[in-house]
């Protein structure tokens, strides 16, 4: 049930930065949850394989080089989607990778702990 909510919740992150950013697209609420499915697929599959290759720099640079890892997941979520979803460059890839791990941590501390605790 959480990984469905947090499909949902990444797929409407998708929807308002499309807004905000015109170097992303996305094509429809229907791609945008498509979107966050393959993104949450790629997490699951390729993140620990690029966590692991790059532990040495992680470690370095104090944890920041997640984002790079995260944007590299954006970037072949793009690929895999085609047109639906778009996502001009690297740097608009590392913004939204900021931007929705900021707004994810967010969310999860105000709305989703109170209501565990219940």
């Amino acid at each position: 049930m959480r990984w469905l909510i947090s499909i949902l919740i990444n797929a409407i992150l998708f929807i308002a930065l499309a807004g905000y950013f015109e170097a992303f697209e996305v094509s429809s609420f229907g791609a945008a949850i498509a979107a966050s499915f393959i993104l949450s697929i790629l997490n699951m599959l390729v993140r620990p394989i690029l966590i692991i290759l790059t532990l040495p720099v992680t470690i370095l640079s104090l944890g920041m080089f997640l984002f790079v890892i995260n944007a590299i997941t954006l970037l072949l979520t793009d690929k895999l989607m085609g047109d639906a979803f778009v996502i001009d460059g690297f740097g608009m890839a590392l913004l939204v990778a900021v931007i929705m791990s900021v707004a994810n941590l967010i969310i999860q501390k105000a709305v989703i702990e109170p209501i565990r605790r219940k």
